[in-house]
């Protein structure tokens, strides 16, 4: 393979006549000043400047990272996990399925009474970009188990029915926890979940402050879908968490039906920025 320079001297090598030009001159025989290139520090911040847009539309359009900052979805996501999560596919009207992790705005004071992060300069300027999580945004993570026009049901310590089906909850639910609570409060409940919401736990069912103990609230502790930023896809961090969270098995063997796990690069705005880099030094 020739490079384009090496194309040109074989092109000029097949002129012949008045008319040919010696390399390095131009068409009068004057002799061509090359093109100085710019150096890379002055390119530096015209690249920081485009990886910081691309980072901001990629939070905005495609992927946010969130914390994990609670126990209520153990042993699937621990305390300070990163998630990555896919916030592409609400834009064209996927709803979630039952068994995805969704991460949500509280629907109705879910939070209320739990401590507010005070978060410095540089970790606000770093989550507004999208590179770390929003420590002001009150938002919620668990695990869709019903969706507008599912019943959920929960009798004694389990196990958890969506439309009279059982669901084998064992890869999921935390080791030692029933699939239900045996108390008055929520943890038993026959509900019926309406168009447009869904009904969400926590896989730490006895430490889960979820959908069953908020059924006071407005919305009688379903969740308005309008209200889901998007599903939790991968564990980014740390690296020796690093893995991507999948339907459950069990949602698929009842025949409830569920999507597959999607995978989404990490890096999107550093790769974003390649093709500008190159498409710069070619016009150069």
């Amino acid at each position: 393979m020739t490079s384009g320079n090496d194309s040109g001297a074989a092109e000029d090598d097949r002129v012949t006549g008045e008319h040919s030009t010696a390399e390095g001159e131009g068409p009068g025989g004057t002799a061509r000043t090359p093109k100085k290139q710019r150096s890379f520090w002055k390119e530096l911040p015209i690249l920081i400047g485009i990886a910081l847009v691309l980072a901001l539309l990629i939070k905005t359009f495609l992927v946010q990272a969130f914390s994990i900052p609670s126990d209520s979805m153990q042993n699937t996501l621990q305390q300070g996990d990163r998630v990555l999560v896919d916030k592409l596919t609400p834009w064209f009207g996927s709803e979630p399925e039952r068994g995805e992790v969704v991460v949500f705005h509280d629907p109705d004071n879910w939070l209320a009474g739990e401590p507010t992060a005070d978060p410095n300069a540089l970790q606000t300027f770093l989550s507004w970009i999208g590179l770390m999580p929003s420590a002001e945004e009150k938002d919620l993570i668990k695990r869709v188990v019903g969706v507008g026009g599912d019943t959920v049901e929960c009798k004694g310590t389990g196990p958890l029915t969506v439309n009279g089906k059982a669901l084998d909850e064992r890869s999921y639910v935390y080791a030692g926890n029933t699939p239900c609570s045996v108390d008055d409060q929520g943890g038993q409940f026959k509900v019926k979940v309406p168009k447009g919401y869904i009904w969400v736990m926590g896989d730490h069912r006895q430490n889960s402050r979820d959908s069953r103990y908020n059924q006071s609230d407005e919305h009688h502790g379903m969740v308005p879908v309008k209200d889901v930023v998007g599903r939790a896809i991968v564990i980014a961090w740390p690296i020796n968490r690093w893995d991507n969270l999948p339907v459950p098995d069990t949602f698929d063997q009842s025949g409830l039906g569920a999507v597959g796990p999607a995978v989404a690069p990490q890096g999107l705005a550093l790769l974003g920025v390649v093709p500008v880099v190159l498409w710069r030094r070619r016009k150069q």
